[in-house]
């Protein structure tokens, strides 16, 4: 099953990973100073993902 992750960084900010059923970490992010942000950025991308596109900037270095 996917998941969130929260943790706090050794800087003292909160954090987020995402991680596969298969506990491989797929992205994370930015350090946030408050929890609620964070959990904010989670609830988000929830929202957001569906509606995402794919920006490939790779396709005009060929």
């Amino acid at each position: 099953m996917y998941k969130f992750e929260v943790y706090k960084d050794k800087a003292g900010e909160f954090r987020f990973r995402f991680k596969a059923s298969n506990g491989e970490t797929m992205f994370s992010s930015e350090g946030y100073k408050a929890k609620a942000s964070a959990l904010h950025a989670i609830d988000s991308i929830k929202k957001h993902v569906p509606d995402a596109t794919t920006d490939d900037q790779t396709s005009a270095l060929a």
